[in-house]
């Protein structure tokens, strides 16, 4: 999808982009330019929150803003114009029309959005390099020495790619670094991607039309009969002095649309087990006391890491609850490695991003990624694809005081583990009744992919480990 038009007068006008996988709208919750303000290319002009997350959105070229078309709080459709920006001297070199072709070759296409020379372009994150490389040429492709690298002839192009406008078998698809990022972010492969960029380039907008619904073909249908005009709607009123209306939309929206899906598609069953967890407390505060001693520098440690390392090993020795439930090929789906969710109450809602391959990091690394997964989600920062690809998640209800619940699944996943207060009660200990360190652990499971045996062991499992920690280490 372009993101951007320009008029005769020079006059460009950036429009909101789709910034998710497929997502139709977004929110304006911040500017950070007025009318007036001159702007530079890759400089961040507004924070949007979509469905999936929070994102700051880059302005493409350098120049005056003229005009901030929607105010702060407003939605907006994807592909409305947002800014309006003035561009001085026109259209960048690159844009010009390819007169330094050899005449026997077709021009290359134009340009779709402004590439100032010697900057890469810029993606939400990452920041502006100046380099002088250049590509070289494709074998087997000759550039006229008077011509600007890495131009391509169109023939030339033509013969790199297939009947349909993909990249060839055997061929790298070409994409800046930036573009390919945004690729992997998606999902998307690149060689099924129709390059529109010159020289054969595949674009950001490339990657984002990869990934759009296709068009719905309207349906043919006989002609509309009449039908009587309907009853106007009632007019909706409530007491404005001791009600409020909050709209419905954004992350919470999202959440809420996942939750009923999961809900009343996965049949849950969730089991309770109350277990005591002093051997686990001490273990914390042992690696508090002394970090160096255990490779602990500078990372948080807490509960939630040992519970979370529990039910990794868990996992491992019970992995067939590592699953998803594909309704489509009526397949159940294992999963051979473990994405950990976190969920993280948030200002704007609940989200579950995770944990990346968690089941392959140590102690360390595990406390490192947490430490880095929750600084992100109080910032609002957590990208779409941090809350994709999730296999299970770990819901921490305990800090707020309450004794457990019945958590819903994340929406394709097989498990969730709610985790309850840890509070001093009275237990029986080697015959005695003494003040332990007790917890209650809730996992609700998918019953079509996980029978009461299988998640009654991974319960258990995570069960024994905090009550006897030294398990992490046999088990492992």
């Amino acid at each position: 999808m372009t993101t951007m038009t320009e008029n005769a007068s020079g006059l460009r006008e950036f429009k909101m982009p789709d910034v998710g996988e497929g997502l139709t709208e977004a929110e304006i919750l911040k500017w950070y330019v007025q009318p007036g303000d001159s702007v530079t290319d890759g400089q961040v002009v507004c924070e949007v929150e979509t469905a999936k997350a929070a994102v700051e959105l880059p302005i493409p070229y350098d120049g005056v803003v003229r005009e901030l078309r929607f105010p702060e709080g407003t939605t907006v459709d994807v592909g409305q114009v947002i800014i309006a920006v003035a561009v001085a001297g026109g259209a960048p070199a690159e844009e010009a029309p390819a007169t330094q072709a050899p005449a026997a070759a077709p021009q290359a296409p134009a340009a779709e959005e402004p590439k100032p020379e010697g900057r890469t372009p810029v993606l939400v994150g990452y920041g502006v390099a100046e380099s002088s490389t250049k590509r070289r040429p494709r074998k087997g492709t000759e550039v006229p020495a008077q011509q600007p690298e890495p131009f391509l002839a169109a023939t030339a192009i033509q013969s790199e790619l297939n009947g349909h406008g993909s990249v060839a078998v055997g061929q790298r698809p070409l994409a800046k670094p930036p573009v390919r990022k945004l690729a992997k972010d998606l999902g998307v492969d690149l060689a099924t991607v129709t390059p529109s960029g010159p020289d054969g380039i595949i674009t950001r907008e490339d990657v984002h039309a990869a990934v759009a619904p296709a068009p719905v073909q309207p349906a043919v249908t006989a002609p509309p009969v009449p039908a009587q005009a309907p009853a106007p709607a009632p007019v909706v009123t409530y007491d404005t002095a001791r009600e409020t209306r909050i709209p419905v939309k954004g992350v919470r929206k999202a959440t809420a649309a996942a939750m009923v899906g999961s809900a009343f598609t996965a049949p849950h069953v969730t089991e309770f087990v109350t277990v005591d967890v002093t051997r686990t407390m001490k273990l914390v505060e042992e690696l508090k006391r002394d970090p160096d001693k255990y490779g602990m520098q500078g990372l948080r440690v807490n509960p939630l890491l040992l519970i979370a390392k529990a039910l990794l090993v868990a996992i491992k020795r019970n992995p067939d609850v590592n699953a998803s439930w594909d309704e489509a090929n009526q397949e159940i789906v294992l999963k051979h490695y473990v994405n950990l969710g976190i969920a993280a109450a948030t200002p704007r809602g609940l989200i579950v991003p995770n944990i990346k391959d968690a089941h392959t990091k140590t102690l360390p690394q595990l406390a490192e990624s947490l430490g880095e997964l929750v600084a992100t989600a109080r910032e609002g920062k957590t990208s779409p694809a941090a809350m994709q690809g999730g296999t299970v998640t770990i819901t921490n209800v305990g800090v707020f005081g309450v004794d457990t619940g019945t958590p819903i699944l994340n929406s394709g996943e097989s498990a969730i583990l709610a985790i309850g207060a840890i509070k001093l009660q009275p237990w029986v200990h080697k015959g005695k009744v003494k003040p332990r360190q007790v917890t209650t652990l809730a996992l609700s499971f998918d019953h079509r992919l996980v029978d009461g045996e299988l998640g009654s062991k991974v319960l258990a499992d995570v069960a024994a480990i905090l009550e006897q920690p030294k398990r992490l280490i046999t088990w492992a």
